[in-house]
C-alpha cells in the first residue's frame, strides 16, 4: 500500500502566501465587524482595514512566533471569530493582495481559500475564472474584453499587451493584465477604522429656505448619531459643510462640549454651526455633517443628566435604535423628516 508523500515545494509555496483577505457576511453590524478586528489584534500588527466589512492581514512577520503556517493562522482566526463574535469569515489566503480578496470571495467548504504561491496553482485558481471576477475590473471593462472574445481570466493572460492596452487604456490594460498574471504589489499596510463620519444631502435646486435646510442637516445628524451608537464611538466634534450654487464650499467646525454620540447633541451644535453663519438669501445646492475626532465608547464617561426630558429623549434614543435594527435603517425617524425628500 503506498502513502502520499508532502511535496516540499507544494508546502514551501503555501507558507510563501502569507496575505489574508477577511470578508464578513454582507449586512453585519458595524459592532460586530470591530470585534472581529479586535480578533486579529493578537496575531499581527499588521492589519488593513477596508470599510464596510473587510481587512487584509499580513502574516510575514508572525509566522515563527505562532509556529504556524499562514493557513493555519487562517483557521486560528476564522475560529476564533465564530467563537467570540458569531461571524463566518470567508478568508483568503495568497501571496498579495488581488489574489487573496479574489480567493475570499471564492472559499471553499471550510471558509478559507489557500492559493500557494506557485506558477501553476496561480493560473490554476485564476486562469479559470470568468473575466468578471478579476480584482478591480469594471462593468464596462469587463464587457469591452468580452465583446473581444475575452470570456475568462485566463484568455486576457494570453493576449499580448499592446491589445489588452488598446481595449482598455494604456494603465487600465496594464494593471488588470498584471492581475490576471496573478500579480499585485501592492503592499498591506497597517491602518484603522476611520476616526470621523459624514453624511450628505442635496437639494434637487438651489434652496433658499433655512428651514429646508436645517431639516436637512437633522438627517444626517440622526444618521451619524445611530452609526455613531451602532459603532460604539462617539464625536468630539462636529463640522457643517455647504455647497452652494456656483460650487463654492462654505465649511465651519465647533467642538462639542463632551464627547457624544447623541443625535440630539449632534443636531445642538450643527445647528448652532448654521445659525452662526448668518446666511442671507444664500442659494444652498448641498449639505455635509462631519462627526470628527471620533473616539472609542470605552473611553468616553458617561454624562449623568438630572434633567428628566434628556433622560427620557435617551431612552427613545435607544427605543429608536433597537426598532431600526428590527425593522430597518429609518423605519423609525423624527417627525419632522417624515415628508423629507432628497434631491
Amino acid at each position: 500500500m503506498s502513502t502520499t508523500q508532502p511535496d516540499p515545494d507544494l508546502e514551501e509555496a503555501a507558507r510563501r502566501a502569507t496575505v489574508l483577505h477577511l470578508r464578513v457576511p454582507p449586512g453585519t453590524p458595524d459592532s460586530t465587524y470591530r470585534a472581529v478586528l479586535q480578533v486579529l489584534e493578537p496575531i499581527t500588527p499588521t492589519v488593513q482595514v477596508i470599510p464596510p466589512g473587510a481587512a487584509l492581514v499580513d502574516v510575514t512577520g508572525v509566522l515563527r512566533l505562532h509556529q504556524s503556517t499562514p493557513y493555519e493562522l487562517a483557521w486560528v482566526i476564522r475560529l476564533r471569530a465564530a467563537a467570540m463574535t458569531g461571524t463566518d469569515l470567508h478568508i483568503g489566503v495568497a501571496a498579495n493582495w488581488a489574489l487573496a480578496a479574489t480567493a475570499s470571495d471564492r472559499p471553499g467548504p471550510g471558509g478559507i481559500r489557500l492559493v500557494p504561491d506557485s506558477p501553476a496553482a496561480v493560473t490554476g485558481f485564476l486562469h479559470p475564472l470568468p473575466i468578471d471576477a478579476l480584482y478591480g475590473i469594471g462593468r464596462r471593462q469587463a464587457e469591452a474584453l468580452r465583446r473581444f472574445g475575452i470570456h475568462h481570466i485566463g484568455t486576457l493572460a494570453a493576449v499580448p499587451a499592446a491589445t489588452v492596452q488598446r481595449v482598455l487604456g494604456g494603465r487600465d490594460g496594464r494593471l488588470l493584465l498584471d492581475r490576471a498574471h496573478g500579480v499585485d504589489p501592492r503592499r498591506v499596510t497597517p491602518t484603522v477604522l476611520p476616526r470621523s463620519t459624514s453624511e450628505s444631502r442635496s437639494f434637487a435646486h438651489d434652496e433658499l429656505d433655512p428651514a429646508v435646510i436645517r431639516t436637512a442637516i437633522l438627517e444626517a445628524t440622526v444618521t451619524i448619531g445611530a452609526r455613531l451608537r451602532e459603532r460604539d464611538q462617539a464625536a468630539t466634534g462636529v463640522e457643517v459643510q455647504l455647497r452652494m450654487s456656483d460650487r463654492s464650499l462654505l465649511t465651519r467646525s465647533r467642538k462639542l462640549p463632551a464627547p457624544t454620540a447623541h443625535s440630539t447633541d449632534l443636531r445642538d451644535c450643527a445647528y448652532a454651526i448654521f445659525n452662526g453663519l448668518h446666511l442671507q438669501r444664500a442659494r444652498v445646492r448641498a449639505v455635509t455633517v462631519r462627526a470628527d475626532q471620533l473616539l472609542d465608547a470605552d473611553r468616553v464617561a458617561e454624562q449623568i443628566s438630572l434633567d428628566r426630558t434628556e433622560e427620557n429623549i435617551r431612552r427613545i434614543e435607544t427605543a429608536i435604535d433597537r426598532a431600526n435594527r428590527r425593522f430597518g435603517a429609518g423605519a423609525v425617524k423624527p417627525a419632522a423628516l417624515a415628508c423629507r425628500r432628497s434631491g
